[in-house]
């Protein structure tokens, strides 16, 4: 499995969560037991949903501040904010340049979003960038 393919399999499972309003590993097991996915990909993913959802309350106000005035975390869909949260992590957390981040993120609110989501999902997360300064090193 490529990059994207790898993070395509942390956004499905993180997107299961969130829905179910789990933070529970045992699910994170159940999910991945019926994966056709690598064991090694299968450790990467389950360590990367572990870490998101650790920081899941600090990633969401990074999303809430970067949001337009009258606008409630609660109003993002379940598959925006999923696609938010893990871009946010890559970008904050494990330091990938946020160049690569968002445009991952972007394919994924293609593919899976709203007619707006993907301009939605590169607006919120070029903010957070913005907000944190952070710079192509």
């Amino acid at each position: 499995m490529n990059k994207s393919e790898i993070r395509e399999e942390i956004f499905k499972l993180v997107y299961s969560l969130e829905v179910q309003d789990s933070k529970n590993e045992e699910q994170i097991d159940v999910y991945l037991e019926d994966s056709e996915i690598s064991e090694k990909s299968k450790e990467h993913v389950k360590d990367t949903a572990l870490n998101i959802l650790k920081v899941s309350d600090d990633i969401e106000g990074k999303i809430e501040k970067n949001l337009k005035t009258n606008w409630d975390i609660n109003r993002i869909s379940k598959i925006d904010l999923t696609i938010l949260k893990i871009a946010i992590y890559e970008i904050i957390y494990i330091k990938l340049p946020y160049k690569i981040s968002i445009n991952e993120a972007v394919e994924l609110a293609k593919k899976y979003g709203e007619d707006s989501s993907a301009s939605f999902v590169n607006g919120i997360l070029a903010s957070v960038v913005k907000d944190n300064k952070l710079a192509e090193e």
